[in-house]
């Protein structure tokens, strides 16, 4: 049986509960930055269309003006395009990701990680603040700016992924991995409400907000993140241990880290030792795994594929949520944000239960399969909500819990393990490479799902969405059905060793 949780957290120190506070903040701003799209899908569809074809049009773009800036006809259109834009935005955050991720495994996290948040930052305010301040309208500069955007938003996630990997053994990593993977559903929230709150001053604005929150939160990281135990000394030892080794170069450490000589072994049960051993030999650096080595290990291509089906539903509810619920039950645009992140609430509970779940049982197929199976229901229900919002909540979030709990737990827990495991018989330079790799045959999925849900909803309506959500839950039960077949015959063989013993 597992260690309990009380035991595996006792082992972490300051140094883990900054890394982690870091790493999940950083995904929470860049979460809420890619939010905001999302949550003003209204608003900016109301300023690419004419006046006289949108009566929400006048709020947005006065009439003496809508002739400059329009870019579409009638608002399905401009519906399509921001269709288009998701799809553009995916395909290049997924190309980025295979090169991110090998990338992130040869240079300095922190330095990747950083260029990743600002760079991003600075494309999302020219995006959406610059280009209306300007009053520039141009269907080919959004849609490179946004290639550029999702290029440098590739950055991030195989980084903070790789850095909690270095910080947090196998032991309870499905617990503190499920509590770390909500950043993103966190980030959902913070970008609605930041959104919501300032909407009524222009969609411009919201970019604002969050694009400056964004940019300080890439400085901060810069200064005070320490992407090793390395970096003060310490190494993972074993899957739950820490052990000494040799420090990185002064050029890796952040500039507000501690200059620490030796740490004190005393104050963590012994866990920990000075780094000064001149009379050991030093050990050689781990060497980075290629692209088609880590695509090759076990797991990677099935839980990949899995990932494909399961993100494009959940990024799905990502970008088109607060849209659907303002134009499907009349809802104010700042309302629909506000009931839209009880998705994000149902995705944070399932997340740290189903990995908490996966730590006791030590396997995380079955865990997968039977909240996959469940979410195929939920979309069922969630499809038939009725004209209310207590309900349609209820709903949200229970929808939440069953497809965004296997989401999150396959994009951090589930990377991590697949990066650590034995097949790369002692490197330790894979886990951003495998992790872009997962994420970003995800992304693959969800690209090409954004703009079919577009082309289905204007062609057949929003039923037949949720038709091709449940296909694509079942999708990905199929994909990790030999990986559920595995590992149940292996706690079959483990049970039937134990009644031995006994």
């Amino acid at each position: 049986m597992p260690p309990s949780c009380c035991g595996c957290l006792s082992q972490y120190t300051h140094h883990h509960l900054v890394a982690f506070l870091l790493t999940f903040f950083s995904y929470v701003l860049l979460h809420a930055s890619r939010k905001t799209f999302s949550n003003v899908k209204v608003s900016i569809s109301a300023q690419w269309t004419p006046s006289v074809q949108n009566d929400s049009a006048p709020a947005f773009s006065p009439g003496q003006t809508w002739e400059g800036n329009h870019l579409f006809a009638d608002e399905k259109q401009a519906t399509l395009f921001l269709g288009a834009l998701d799809s553009i935005f995916l395909f290049s955050y997924a190309l980025g990701l295979y090169f991110s991720g090998v990338i992130g495994d040869r240079l300095n996290l922190r330095y990747v990680l950083c260029f990743g948040l600002c760079g991003s930052a600075a494309v999302e305010f020219v995006f959406g603040t610059l280009t209306e301040w300007l009053h520039i309208y141009n269907i080919y500069l959004y849609c490179g700016l946004w290639v550029l955007n999702g290029l440098l938003q590739s950055a991030v996630w195989p980084c903070v992924v790789a850095v909690m990997g270095n910080w947090f053994g196998k032991a309870g990593r499905g617990f503190v991995f499920g509590l770390w993977s909500a950043c993103a559903s966190v980030g959902n929230i913070l970008g609605a409400f930041l959104a919501s709150s300032v909407l009524k001053y222009g969609y411009e604005y919201a970019f604002l907000v969050t694009s400056v929150v964004q940019f300080a939160g890439g400085v901060v990281v810069f200064f005070g993140l320490i992407t090793s135990p390395k970096e003060v000394g310490l190494s993972l030892e074993s899957e739950t241990g820490l052990g000494p080794v040799e420090t990185d170069t002064d050029s890796h450490r952040p500039l507000m880290s501690d200059e620490e000589d030796e740490v004190e072994a005393e104050a963590y049960g012994g866990r920990y030792q000075s780094v000064q051993q001149p009379d050991e030999p030093l050990a050689e650096p781990p060497q980075a795994v290629s692209f088609l080595q880590a695509f090759g290990l076990p797991g990677v291509l099935p839980y990949s594929l899995a990932y494909a089906c399961l993100k494009l539903v959940n990024y799905s509810f990502f970008f088109w949520l607060p849209f659907y619920l303002s134009n499907n039950y009349g809802w104010k645009e700042a309302e629909a944000d506000r009931l839209s992140v009880w998705y994000d609430v149902g995705g944070i509970i399932g997340g740290t239960l189903q990995g908490l779940i996966s730590d006791f049982m030590g396997k995380r197929a079955p865990v997968l399969a039977i909240s996959l199976a469940l979410a195929m229901g939920a979309l069922i229900g969630y499809s038939h909500s009725p004209n209310d919002q207590v309900i349609n909540a209820a709903l949200l979030a229970t929808t939440g819990f069953f497809i965004g709990g296997p989401s999150n737990m396959i994009s951090s827990a589930i990377s991590a393990d697949l990066g650590r495991q034995e097949a790369l018989r002692g490197s330790k330079e894979a886990l951003a490479t495998v992790t872009g790799i997962v994420d970003g045959t995800g992304s693959i999925g969800a690209a090409g799902g954004q703009y079919l849900v577009s082309l289905i909803e204007s062609k057949l309506g929003w039923m037949y969405v949720f038709y091709f959500f449940v296909v694509m839950t079942g999708g990905s039960i199929v994909f990790i059905t030999p990986l559920l077949l595995k590992e149940v015959r292996a706690m079959w063989r483990d049970r039937q060793a134990l009644q031995r013993q006994l």
